[in-house]
């Protein structure tokens, strides 16, 4: 009797996965007008190409979130909406950050992955194949890009000084929050949906910082994370300001340690 139930149980669990996208992904946007289109086209490709089953077999929904934009990025987006059957527009005013566009998105995704990219695509969005395989193959729920391990390609690299600012803000990282994670900041990560819409839920930072904040939660909740090596090119349009924005970035991997000590991301 108990396994008829199962059985039944399974079989709803598999009907409704089957009506929802099997992938999204979430682009954070700020005044992207220039930026978007060239992305959305390129997502749009690949997705029309890619040989992976699942994508065949189920559909992806792409989300972009304006996160305050003062330059037409949601028309923009919005336009695309006949290359798109499954294309969502969440836009709001004023502009709350990268973090908090990012958790909009995830929280709003209803696909059984949940991939958030960088609107300038630094990292190609084919790269997702290898984070899934790391999800789907392993006891993993978090699969995220870095440019830190043997076997990552960094096709252009940031100048050096932005390069060495960026190894010593991870080695603040890893001593305060994310011991043995070499590249928290890379912009591209996969989430199981169960684990996007634990962890984000949880999530409070609004800024740079909000990827440390988001991977030392999952770990608090105890979801594995797979760091995985991927392709790189470094945009020096990046709206990422090293002196002003590491200072508040490694303000708030402070914060997460005092979240962390008042019991702000669970027991």
């Amino acid at each position: 009797m108990t396994g008829a139930s199962d059985t039944a149980e399974d079989q709803r669990t598999s009907k409704t996965d089957e009506s929802l996208p099997f992938l999204s992904i979430i682009i954070p946007a700020y005044n992207e007008s220039r930026r978007l289109p060239k992305t959305l086209e390129t997502i749009r490709t690949y997705l029309s190409q890619c040989r992976l089953s699942p994508l065949k077999d189920r559909f992806a929904e792409v989300i972009v979130v304006d996160d305050g934009s003062t330059d037409g990025t949601p028309s923009v987006a919005s336009s695309f909406h006949d290359q798109f059957p499954y294309l969502r527009v969440f836009s709001y005013r004023p502009n709350r950050g990268k973090g908090h566009a990012v958790k909009t998105g995830m929280l709003a995704a209803k696909g059984q992955y949940l991939l958030f990219t960088d609107a300038d695509l630094s990292t190609p969005v084919g790269e997702v194949e290898k984070l899934l395989s790391a999800v789907t193959s392993g006891p993993f729920a978090i699969a995220i890009g870095s440019r830190a391990l043997p076997g990552s390609e960094l096709i252009v690299r940031q100048p050096v000084l932005r390069e060495w600012m960026g190894r010593a803000f991870n080695l603040a990282v890893q001593l305060l929050a994310l011991p043995g994670i070499w590249d928290s900041q890379c912009g591209f990560k996969l989430f199981s949906r169960d684990a996007a819409h634990r962890v984000f839920s949880l999530q409070r930072l609004n800024g740079f910082a909000f990827d440390v904040e988001v991977l030392f939660i999952a770990r608090r909740l105890g979801f594995k994370i797979a760091e995985v090596p991927v392709v790189w090119r470094n945009d020096p349009e990046t709206k990422v300001r090293a002196f002003r924005d590491g200072i508040r970035m490694l303000a708030d991997v402070l914060r997460i340690r005092l979240y962390h000590l008042c019991g702000l991301y669970g027991s």
